[in-house]
């Protein structure tokens, strides 16, 4: 655990800013339902994913995080700069909403679509990224717009901070990502957080286990893609009839309009 490595002086300072959270908490879970409601009400975007998830983060685990933070401050020459004051938006993740979805080709409308969302309920998009570390979709992902940043961990998410319209300034994260990337993250969470796991066979296996949902995904991506096309070949015939009847009817038409003189 970090915490014995710092002196009481900044374990105090952190605690000051867990406390603040205490304060806020009730805030803070606010919003949360607020946008919980706001995507969850929306037809165009429950058509699109499978299901919805959110949470407040345990006052235990922000201020792991919070440690973990000031040792890389420290180690790195960085100021830490969370303070209670700033602390609900400079700690983003405070209220968090998961969004889950089957295939990965949905994210192009499901991105429109909370994008739409957002500027009607009038949040504020502070950031919109990616974390990934295949290839293939950092490049689906750029090409949708997205910043993508790098994961040495395997992890793969969609990420979305907002910022509230409250009176009182608050942020939150939305992750985007597929069951199967979801099998990975909820497996990882249980062996590495708030502490990594000190077993190299379980990180080892961990790394085997994020290719094997990618792949796994991409299976995913293939079985819709080849329901997509066959229905579209299946309905060519159908179009190609249609369009006959179309011109038929334009020619009978024709014949029968009297002619000007």
């Amino acid at each position: 655990m970090a915490a014995p490595r710092l002196p009481q002086r900044d374990l105090r300072r952190i605690s000051r800013i867990v406390t603040a959270y205490g304060q806020h908490r009730e805030l803070v879970d606010t919003f949360r339902k607020m946008l919980l409601i706001a995507l969850s009400d929306s037809p165009e975007l429950v058509a699109l994913v499978h299901s919805f998830r959110s949470r407040l983060k345990e006052e235990t685990h922000l201020r792991d995080k919070l440690i973990r933070k000031f040792i890389e401050c420290r180690e790195g020459a960085v100021e830490f700069s969370i303070t209670p004051e700033n602390l609900l938006t400079s700690v983003t993740d405070l209220a968090g909403i998961r969004v889950l979805h089957l295939h990965t080709t949905q994210i192009k409308r499901i991105d429109a679509t909370l994008l739409n969302i957002f500027a009607e309920q009038r949040l504020t998009l502070i950031e919109r990224f990616t974390r990934t570390w295949d290839d293939e979709s950092r490049e689906l992902f750029q090409g949708l717009g997205f910043t993508a940043q790098p994961s040495p961990s395997l992890y793969t998410s969609v990420h979305y901070i907002v910022g509230s319209n409250s009176l009182t300034e608050i942020t939150a994260e939305i992750q985007v990502r597929t069951l199967m990337e979801e099998v990975w993250g909820e497996v990882d969470h249980d062996i590495n957080y708030p502490a990594a796991s000190s077993s190299f066979a379980c990180r080892e296996q961990l790394k085997v286990l994020a290719r094997a949902t990618s792949t796994a995904t991409r299976l995913v991506d293939s079985i819709y893609r080849t329901l997509d096309h066959e229905s579209r070949k299946a309905d060519r015939p159908k179009r190609k009839a249609q369009s006959r009847v179309v011109r038929a009817t334009i020619k009978t038409d024709r014949r029968r309009s009297p002619r000007r003189s």
